[in-house]
């Protein structure tokens, strides 16, 4: 099976009810959890080693309700991860993170990495404004549409 055959499977099984599928053949076993508990094995080192990353499908912002209605500010948005994979907020260990808590983002920024599969692709923000939140740790796993970032709008 190939690994687009099987970036295509993920994807189906992302989109579908199923929580688990279990493929085997002569050739290969192959077995897919949906929202696994179990955290997965990370080769932070493997990850920094790649050169340059492969374009991604741009994440969908959406807006949503923010976390607590205690200010009366702007709305706040969430930039999403656009694949399942691992998210990383540097390119590599020894640079500096692409964004932080009180930066200001443009349209297009690249704001973090979601490695999937051995490939690394640049996510880009869909939005202008200030980042306010980082809700995921580095070299986490994450899942398809996952919340990555609360930003505050720019007008």
């Amino acid at each position: 099976m190939k690994a687009k055959e099987i970036q295509e499977l993920i994807d189906f099984i992302s989109n579908s009810g199923l929580a688990e599928v279990k493929i085997e053949t002569d050739e290969f076993k192959l077995s897919i959890k949906k929202n696994s508990e179990v955290p997965a094995a990370k080769n932070v080192e493997n990850h920094y080693s790649q050169a340059a990353p492969a374009p991604s499908p741009e994440p969908a912002p959406k807006k949503d309700a923010p976390e607590s209605n205690e200010n009366s500010g702007p709305p706040l948005l969430e930039v999403k991860s656009p694949m399942i994979g691992t998210f990383y907020r540097s390119p590599n260990p020894d640079s500096d993170f692409f964004v932080n808590i009180g930066d200001t983002i443009q349209k297009g920024q690249t704001v973090c990495i979601i490695e999937a599969m051995k490939l690394f692709n640049e996510v880009e923000s869909e939005i202008s404004g200030k980042i306010v939140k980082v809700l995921v740790d580095d070299a986490s796993p994450v899942e398809y549409d996952q919340p990555l970032f609360l930003v505050e709008a720019q007008n």
